[in-house]
């Protein structure tokens, strides 16, 4: 058990027991502290929220390269800490998920530090916040008291203390959330109350017995009341009553809209919900949830609420255990699992990526854990979709068409008799006519087999059977037919979807200049 606090005693400095004391509601008859808040289903779910998310989002660990890439670093202690193994009896999400509970609660999380003769910390270990207490030294300086069980305590220098503070009066301890909306939730509380007392009534009002007559006196009254509830009440509820000497009863028509109550239950809930900044669809209240907005709802809580205590996280981290002048390391939650979307929004995204060029093969491969394969790391080049060390050689192809080389000087074919300066324009024609067809032949072979369930090995068969068809169409050599025909496959296996005009196109581009080059 925590060392139970005395009340508040008026002291709002960062060492008085406003900040720790239990928050008294309504006329001071109830005490809130965080634990009775959770018994609030509203308070429980938020809570509960932002902790499971920041507890499920990896660690990273990184420095910046001098080409302003990121290079994870996974041998230090830190990420070791944070990643791994906070303390010897918590791995880091049930860590982050107390430490992150308590700060929701009650805007302060705390940890004690240990550390090795190195100067590595080795384990983060929780402390309640109730066991917490403020002892200033200076206006800027302080110090941490902690208390026992048994009521015994000590102190504790600021640098031994791990500390993550809400919003903050004076930058030394956070606000209680819990404090500063006692009313909201005691409201909650009260009409949680009430139900409960209402439903174990059955959902019935009492009421009231006519008697034609007058009892005797008040004693005859009482004990006939008291047998008329033994009878209703326990076993006996629900059984037929049969009055007697013309008694009547009369039920009270006080029905639960009439006291308003499950419109009380929606204003606390979702007074709680703004309290926290959790969109309420998030802690099960769907009824202005609709499928266009629960989308970009859950977006704006990553943007809006969670992003903040994330920072909270990391810039505690920092000032903790780095150095002022250690620019070098930097630490980050990383959210984007939580921002993916549905699979046709995530296959949008990496095929836009890849035909625009800032998004390699196999950069989209391992961000959907998938292995990386061998000659996917060069992005393509937007417009015609080659590989940046192909553009010089296309680039001299379009010379060697227009009569020019890559200086603009005109060139000779060895091919043609009398070193004529430019290519046959009827050739290119032909060439770039059967490059058409070929393509458009290649495109629908593959957009249909993709369907079959072995596609992988479907293609395959069926690129070996259409090399043949490529090098009688082009006039081309068979193995240079062949060598086109794998480089085509290999891209159509380890695509993500297939985009038939655009696939087309490739195909068309490539065949053109396979057919031009075999015939000069």
């Amino acid at each position: 058990m925590f060392l139970k606090i005395k009340a508040d005693s008026g002291d709002r400095s960062p060492w008085g027991d406003f900040w720790f004391a239990p928050v008294p509601w309504g006329g001071g008859a109830a005490n809130i502290n965080g634990d009775a808040a959770l018994g609030l289903p509203a308070v429980y779910s938020c809570v509960r929220v932002l902790a499971e998310s920041v507890s499920t989002l990896p660690f990273v660990l990184y420095k910046e390269k001098a080409n302003g890439g990121k290079e994870k670093i996974r041998d230090h202690w830190l990420y070791r800490l944070f990643a791994r193994r906070p303390n010897a009896y918590q791995n880091p999400m049930e860590f982050r998920e107390m430490m992150q509970g308590h700060l929701a609660l009650r805007g302060n999380a705390f940890a004690r530090i240990y550390a090795n003769s190195r100067g590595e910390v080795t384990d983060l270990i929780p402390i309640h916040p109730d066991r917490i207490t403020i002892e200033m030294l200076s206006d800027t300086n302080w110090r941490y008291r902690v208390w026992s069980s048994d009521g015994t305590n000590a102190p504790v220098n600021r640098e031994n203390i791990f500390h993550i503070k809400g919003l903050s009066p004076n930058g030394v301890i956070g606000y209680n959330p819990i404090q500063l909306a006692r009313m909201a939730i005691g409201t909650g509380l009260a009409a949680q109350d009430y139900g409960m007392r209402f439903f174990e009534n059955d959902a019935r009002p009492g009421g009231w017995i006519e008697h034609p007559g007058n009892f005797k006196d008040d004693e005859q009254r009482r004990k006939w009341r008291a047998q008329w509830q033994e009878q209703q009440t326990g076993r006996n509820r629900h059984k037929t009553a049969v009055l007697e000497y013309g008694l009547k009863y009369h039920e009270l028509a006080v029905s639960n809209d009439d006291a308003q109550f499950i419109e009380t239950k929606k204003m606390s809930r979702a007074e709680i919900a703004s309290m926290f900044r959790v969109p309420l669809h998030m802690i099960g209240d769907l009824e202005r949830a609709t499928f266009s907005n629960i989308e970009q709802q859950s977006l704006e809580f990553i943007r809006d609420s969670l992003r903040s205590w994330l920072v909270r996280w990391e810039e505690a981290i920092k000032f903790n255990f780095m150095d002022p002048e250690d620019d070098e390391l930097h630490v980050k939650f990383d959210v984007k699992e939580l921002m993916r979307g549905d699979m046709a929004a995530r296959s949008a995204y990496y095929h836009n990526g890849i035909l625009d060029g800032w998004l390699t093969r196999n950069e989209a491969r391992i961000d959907d854990d998938r292995d990386p394969l061998d000659g996917l790391d060069e992005p393509l080049r937007p417009l015609n979709m080659v590989e940046e060390s192909d553009a010089e050689d296309e680039e001299d192809e379009e010379d060697l068409l227009e009569g020019g080389d890559s200086a603009g000087k005109p060139t000779q074919s060895p091919q043609k008799e009398g070193g004529a300066q430019h290519l046959d324009s009827r050739l290119v024609a032909l060439a770039s006519a059967a490059a058409e067809r070929v393509s458009r032949k290649e495109a629908e072979m593959v957009s249909r087999l993709m369907k079959a369930e072995d596609w992988p090995i479907a293609i395959a068969e069926a690129y070996a059977k259409h090399a043949l068809f490529v090098s009688a169409a082009l006039n081309v050599s068979l193995p240079t037919a062949q060598e086109y025909c794998d480089a085509r496959r290999n891209e159509a296996q380890n695509s993500l979807t297939i985009e038939l005009e655009v696939f087309t196109e490739i195909a068309r581009c490539k065949l053109e200049r396979l057919a031009i080059r075999g015939s000069i």
